[in-house]
């Protein structure tokens, strides 16, 4: 989703101390360190492992040790396909010197890089995955709100009660149970199309986890199983506590401690209300005001609450949701869900629930700990919980006997000093400054989606790719370097690898779109060889053959060895003006949809990647509908992201239009005629 803003332009120091038998004691430490950290991992898992022996059902981890480590590609398909993908996005000359670069590297430079690499894979469980946590996300030091962190909507067309307390009181339980199921390994094993086993390590910073801020690099702090829960509204943050009587709060109880906290009239304490945009701002005022300010007394009692929390509610004061009555009502609930009012979501939690007074719920992720499928794993399991198992009374309150004796939820006490609330309004006004450039438009596609794009014999993902390469060109004028995050999984500790969706083959069909000359048959000839290309591509990227990652790892291991590449500075500055990531449904069998087909969640989206470009994610939901979830920014005069929306529309159109005819003769073919009791029945 988010990462490929974070991975364009990264920098960072290295200071090697010397170097012996050509590899620096700096990589040789990152290496071991890796390996370290990968063997406590096991250590962790093996845990789990024993217990997958003592029943007959798998369990979360019970593929994990069969799963192979992520292969290291050689240079020379990396260099060649890297080559390949800039080739239709550079004119001769341009494409002359990336050339001249590229054969410089490989034949000067790359083999030391590559045994690097090597090394790494055989000691480490994952080459990748370690460095792209740290450099990608902790070390930037940029707000990662909006830049980096992600959202995932509730339920597009139903809410189940419009008590604000009730279903957060529903949502959280059900999240309590997904946590115990986590913990005890209990989850079913994740598989890819039902069957590929795939690596289930992010799972296990979902809950108790917090982003630490850091003068020169962050870390991701997390605790085991922790008992209560930091709540905020109107700019007051209390603790309540989950457990009581050695089991979990139930879902009505829970709706007496949240109802409780928005009958509370008392005031915000003195810098209090905007305390939240810190987490919002830059990173390093954020980590010397936490060293300053929070390192001691009541103060680091409060934060270490907040971060010690199994995870951060806010109880919002403004309804939001789609609503179709509502042109930009899914624009206004995404920015909402994205960014909020800067100053009401922890953005360094793992994640934050947000609970809307109207019934509607929603989630922001931060990205570092894992990708959106984690996360949305999750929320499938909550929403089916909430709306099938758990369910409202008619009055629309959680089921279940309310218990009035239940200790009050507890106030957090801050004492906030006049030099800190300075820091805090600093850092909120840069947030504001980036949430106010937040062009946002969601738009949903209900003119066919899934059931008839397989009809045209194509995959889903590589149609909808190929429409975005054509609004992208009718929009701009121009192609781009197009990032699309596919995963990894399959491997040990895998996260993901970019398939860059702009390629010759799409080219050559969008022109043919734009050629007035161009039949219909030849661009369908076209768009079948882009398709195509498209699918190997996403194939070669899942399974360990990427070029990204590859391209990534070498550029680490030249800062560490001191090395300069003119051809990795220049591949890793590249611009990315449009990143794209499709949200995928992984739990099909939480909710039949043909029989409840109002029960579909909305996706999820992320900002702006570039600062004049689009960042697109789409979520295609049963058979007929897919969700676009579109950002730019308002400061860029060449983009607009409702005017890209009516662009992918189209583009979705006229290439449904290139299969009409096989589309007829499909349909013709499903017809019959059956004659029972003189009735006729098509």
């Amino acid at each position: 989703m988010a990462e490929a803003h974070q991975a364009v332009g990264f920098q960072f120091t290295v200071r090697p101390d010397g170097v012996d038998f050509k590899l620096s004691q700096e990589v040789i430490k990152n290496i071991y360190l890796s390996g370290v950290t990968a063997w406590k991992k096991k250590a962790i898992q093996f845990k789990c492992l024993v217990k997958m022996f003592s029943g007959r059902r798998p369990l979360l981890y019970s593929f994990q040790a069969s799963l192979p480590r992520l292969p290291v590609p050689s240079v020379d398909d990396t260099i060649h396909r890297y080559l390949e993908s800039v080739r239709p996005l550079l004119d001769n000359e341009q494409y002359n010197k990336m050339e001249l670069l590229a054969s410089d590297f490989k034949e000067n430079k790359a083999a030391q890089l590559q045994r690097c690499l090597i090394l790494k894979s055989w000691w480490a469980t994952n080459y990748v995955s370690d460095w792209w946590e740290e450099y990608i996300y902790l070390r930037g030091r940029s707000p990662i709100m909006v830049n980096s962190n992600f959202y995932i909507m509730d339920l597009l067309y139903v809410t189940p009660t419009h008590r604000q307390a009730a279903r957060a009181g529903n949502v959280v339980h059900a999240m309590l149970q997904y946590r115990r199921k986590l913990e005890r390994g209990e989850l079913a094993p994740l598989r890819a199309l039902g069957t590929v086993p795939m690596c289930s390590t992010q799972m296990e910073r979902m809950f108790n986890t917090t982003r630490i801020p850091g003068i020169e690099t962050d870390f991701v702090q997390h605790l085991t199983d922790r008992k209560h829960l930091v709540v905020f509204h109107k700019g007051r943050f209390f603790q309540v506590w989950l457990y009581t009587g050695g089991r979990h709060l139930l879902p009505s109880e829970l709706e007496t401690q949240f109802q409780r906290i928005l009958n509370d009239t008392s005031e915000p304490q003195p810098g209090e209300l905007k305390l939240a945009a810190l987490t919002a701002g830059y990173r390093v005022p954020w980590a010397q005001a936490r060293i300053k300010y929070f390192s001691q007394g009541i103060n680091k009692v409060s934060l270490d609450a907040i971060e010690s929390a199994a995870f951060f509610l806010t109880l919002d004061d403004e309804p939001q949701g789609y609503d179709p009555a509502k042109s930009n009502s899914l624009d206004s609930y995404a920015k909402s869900l994205l960014h909020g009012k800067c100053y009401d979501r922890w953005f360094d939690k793992s994640f934050t629930l947000i609970s809307y007074p109207n019934g509607k719920m929603g989630v922001n992720v931060e990205h570092s700990w894992a990708d959106a499928p984690i996360v949305g794993h999750m929320w499938e399991y909550i929403l089916a919980t909430d709306c099938f198992h758990l369910g409202y009374t008619e009055e629309g309150h959680c089921k279940g006997d309310v218990n009035k004796n239940l200790p009050h939820p507890t106030r957090l006490q801050w004492q906030i000093p006049n030099e800190c609330q300075n820091v805090i309004e600093t850092s909120y006004l840069s947030a504001k400054q980036i949430a106010d450039d937040v062009d946002f438009h969601g738009y949903l596609f209900a003119e066919f989606g899934k059931g008839l794009i397989k009809k045209c014999r194509t995959s889903p993902d590589a149609f909808i790719q190929l429409a975005l390469q054509l609004a992208q060109f009718r929009d701009q004028r121009v192609f781009c370097l197009t990032y699309e995050s596919s995963m990894t999984r399959m491997f040990r500790d895998g996260r993901t690898e970019t398939v860059r969706s702009c390629t010759s083959e799409a080219v050559a069909f969008v022109r043919a779109m734009e050629d007035a000359g161009a039949t219909n048959a030849q661009r369908l000839a076209l768009f079948r060889k882009a398709a195509e290309k498209h699918q190997n591509m996403y194939r070669l990227a899942m399974t360990g053959s990427g070029i990204d990652r590859h391209l990534f790892c070498l550029y680490i291991v030249s800062k560490y060895l001191g090395v300069d590449s003119p051809f990795l500075t220049k591949v890793l500055s590249e611009p990315w003006k449009l990143s794209t990531s499709q949200t995928p449904q992984q739990q099909l069998n939480l909710v039949d949809i043909n029989k409840f087909p109002k029960y579909v969640g909305g996706g999820g989206g992320f900002g702006p990647v570039a600062d004049d470009g689009y960042g697109v994610s789409y979520i295609i939901v049963g058979e007929n509908l897919i969700t676009f979830h579109i950002s730019s920014k308002f400061s860029s005069p060449d983009t607009d992201s409702y005017r890209f929306g009516l662009h992918i529309r189209k583009a979705m159109l006229d290439i449904q239009a290139l299969f009409k005819p096989e589309n007829d003769k499909t349909a013709q073919n499903a017809k019959y005629v059956h004659l029972e009791n003189g009735k006729k029945h098509i």
